[in-house]
C-alpha cells in the first residue's frame, strides 16, 4: 500500500452533527461516567453543540436538558458539593480553596454554605496538609525565618486562614498540633 493511501485512511472524519437522541446519549454517558454539577453538564452539552453543530429544527437548550436531569435525580448539586469538598478537605485544602473549587463547578452560594466544613474539619485539613508537605513540626529540621514564610505561603495558597497557618508552622511538636486539631472535635459533638 502506498504511503499516500495509508495517510488518507488515518485522517479523521468530521463528526456528524448532533440530533436529539444523540445529544441525550452524550448527556447520559457524561453523568454516568463523571460526578457533575448541573452547570458542568450544561457547559459540556453547550461545548458539544458548538463542536458538532445541530442537525434538525430548533436547537435544544443545554440548560433545559441539565434541568431535566436534575429533576430525574441523575445530577445532584448538593451531593456533588459534599463529595468535592470532602475530597479536598482530606487532601488538606482549606475552606477558601474549597469554596473557589465549588464556585468554579457552578455550585450556588446557598449550597456552598450548606456544605461548608466546621472548624474541627478545617483544622484536621491543615494538619493533613502539614503532614503531606512536611510543614511545621513535620519538617526534617526547623526552618529559618525565610523557610517559615514559605511554609506560611503554602498554607495560605491551600486556602487556610492566617491564624491556622501560623499555628501549624510555629507548632513546637506534632502532639501539640494534633491536640489543636482535636480541640474543636469535642465542641462540635
Amino acid at each position: 500500500m502506498p504511503i499516500e493511501e495509508s495517510d488518507q485512511n488515518r485522517k479523521r472524519r468530521a463528526p456528524k452533527p448532533l440530533d436529539g437522541p444523540r445529544l441525550e446519549e452524550l448527556a447520559l454517558a457524561y453523568v454516568a461516567r463523571f460526578a457533575a454539577s448541573a452547570a458542568k453538564l450544561e457547559a459540556y452539552l453547550a461545548r458539544k453543540l458548538r463542536e458538532r453543530g445541530w442537525d434538525g429544527e430548533g436547537a435544544p437548550e443545554p440548560a433545559r436538558l441539565a434541568a431535566r436531569y436534575v429533576e430525574l435525580g441523575y445530577v445532584d448539586d448538593t451531593a456533588f458539593a459534599r463529595a468535592k469538598s470532602g475530597g479536598l478537605l482530606r487532601r488538606g485544602f482549606g475552606p477558601r480553596r474549597i469554596g473557589q473549587a465549588l464556585h468554579a463547578a457552578g455550585i450556588d452560594a446557598d449550597v456552598r454554605q450548606a456544605v461548608a466544613s466546621g472548624r474541627g474539619e478545617n483544622r484536621r485539613a491543615a494538619l493533613a496538609l502539614a503532614m503531606k508537605r512536611r510543614l511545621g513540626p513535620f519538617a526534617a529540621e526547623r526552618p529559618d525565618r525565610a523557610g517559615r514564610e514559605k511554609q506560611l505561603g503554602a498554607m495560605l495558597r491551600a486556602g487556610h486562614s492566617l491564624d491556622s497557618a501560623r499555628r501549624v508552622v510555629n507548632a513546637a511538636s506534632i502532639e501539640e498540633l494534633e491536640e489543636w486539631a482535636a480541640e474543636h472535635d469535642a465542641d462540635e459533638d
